[in-house]
């Protein structure tokens, strides 16, 4: 191995931490798709299981804790055993936030020692509620909520335009509607200031350790480690910033489809259905390309070349990259949402979008009934097992990453994603990219929609998968805790 190419390793290794660490104190924003719940609803409108299913009763947190508090005790203790045997970045949950039912004196408390024991900020608000469709008005039964009585984040501004809709202890809901509706919620303050760095004292008491990416002092860059996943970067990615494999969306998932699984099982169907859908919303963060790879466009190369500036005294290069980045990341986010809005409105040229979702068509995750038909979709068909997050959902979208970037850079205006002096994420709401190239660049808006169309179609594919999974694994009375077995 030669003295150059040692120098030349050494020095990718710097340029990367530089870059990562930058782009770390720069993310301010972590959602990798806005509003789970327009994705999720069509991705699973097919799956008679769930989208014919029985209506189920609602009720509060706190009587499903009343009801099944001993045999929780149990079933986290699997999960905690889980986790620590198999997932090598997992920090272990301290032994005094061990969720036991004995002693509690009334319901309150069971919910805190709950939310400790599952290791989430203690102000969520757990409220009951669903989200009406776009265009959809909530039935007459239904008071509105505002989105400060569902999260907790005072600068949301997609929740902002959403639609909630209260719901009544004891009364009857679609489990379609529990589910879709929950997927968007780890996004309402599930996971704000959980690090010990956070100012926070359950960040002190949790036991994740310091933040190791995002910017701890900005309320939602707190969540990104666990809502990122950046499993498939270069060796020498790791050897330079070790710290971004200190990521937490496998444990997520896992958490609550083993919470939600007991719920079934139990007769809980209401709380089975929630925890579900937050768990699909990890799964969904890491079908994201922007959430599975650090710096999507920026190869080793130009990597190299920035270091070299930088260790001149000249940062600008670095800066410029990051910014980049982050503006084609928030600026895919805005054109899927408001081009998977447009759909709902009936535009005919957003349709393709519901289709991907759905799997229908050319997005096909099923089988023809004349028989079979190209799989667009990446181990589609392949069952659901632990490992699917990293090896399946992660893998396929850190490969399409790089190509998303060049769509994103060449099609959407040069002013949000080609200019390092513009920060998309401080250019307040009101934004619709779809429709500004529907007006005034239709042939690059079907660029875009013909990018994002094989996300989402990889985003309904992967949730039809899990949710299957979990109810095989709910009927088979003789398994273990979880969605699937082993990993």
């Amino acid at each position: 191995m030669s003295g150059n190419g040692t120098r030349r390793r050494a020095l990718a290794a710097c340029t990367f931490a530089a870059l990562a660490c930058a782009l770390a104190l720069g993310a301010g924003t972590v959602r990798a798709w806005s509003r789970h719940a327009i994705a999720t609803a069509p991705a699973l409108a097919g799956v008679a299981a769930v989208a014919q299913a029985a209506p189920v009763k609602v009720e509060p947190i706190e009587d499903f804790l009343s009801a099944q508090g001993e045999r929780l005790a149990q079933v986290l203790d699997q999960q905690e055993a889980w986790a620590r045997a198999h997932l090598p970045s997992y920090a272990p949950r301290p032994e005094a936030l061990r969720f036991t039912a004995a002693g509690a004196t009334d319901a309150a408390e069971l919910r805190r020692r709950f939310v400790a024991a599952v290791r989430i900020a203690p102000d969520v608000r757990l409220a009951l509620f669903v989200q009406p469709a776009p265009g959809a008005a909530a039935a007459p039964s239904r008071p509105g909520l505002a989105p400060r009585d569902v999260t907790t984040l005072e600068r949301d501004s997609t929740s902002a335009g959403t639609l909630f809709a209260a719901l009544r202890a004891g009364e009857t809901v679609a489990p379609l509607d529990v589910l879709a509706s929950a997927s968007d919620e780890p996004d309402y303050g599930l996971d704000i200031g959980l690090f010990e760095d956070n100012g926070t004292a359950h960040g002190r008491a949790y036991g994740f350790g310091k933040q190791p990416f995002g910017n701890p002092a900005l309320d939602f860059g707190s969540q990104a480690p666990f809502h990122m996943g950046f499993h498939h970067e270069a060796w020498i990615v790791y050897k330079a910033a070790g710290f971004l494999k200190r990521t937490q969306p496998e444990y997520r998932i896992h958490l609550w489809a083993t919470l939600a699984r007991h719920a079934l099982r139990s007769g809980h169907d209401y709380w089975g259905w929630r925890f579900a859908g937050w768990a699909l919303h990890y799964l969904q963060d890491l079908a994201q390309p922007y959430h599975a790879r650090v710096l999507p466009g920026v190869g080793t190369a130009r990597m190299l070349w920035i270091n070299t500036l930088h260790l001149a005294g000249l940062p600008g290069a670095r800066d410029r990259a990051v910014t980049l980045v982050s503006n084609r990341h928030l600026a895919f986010e805005n054109f899927a949402r408001t081009a998977l809005l447009a759909a709902y409105r009936g535009e005919r040229d957003a349709a393709l979008l519901l289709d991907a979702l759905a799997g229908r068509g050319a997005w096909g995750d099923e089988r023809a009934a004349a028989g079979p038909v190209p799989d667009p979709v990446p181990g589609a068909g392949a069952p659901w097992d632990d490992a699917a997050p990293r090896e399946r959902v992660s893998r396929s979208a850190a490969a399409a990453a790089a190509a998303l970037d060049r769509v994103i850079a060449a099609s959407l205006p040069a002013r949000y994603v080609d200019d390092p002096g513009f920060e998309f994420g401080n250019a307040g709401p009101g934004i619709d990219l779809y429709a500004l190239l529907a007006r005034e660049a239709p042939a690059r808006r079907d660029a875009m929609l013909a990018a994002l169309a094989p996300r989402l179609a990889e985003y309904g594919a992967h949730t039809r998968a899990f949710v299957r999974a979990l109810l095989e694994a709910r009927d088979a009375r003789g398994a273990s805790e979880g969605p699937a077995s082993g990993r």
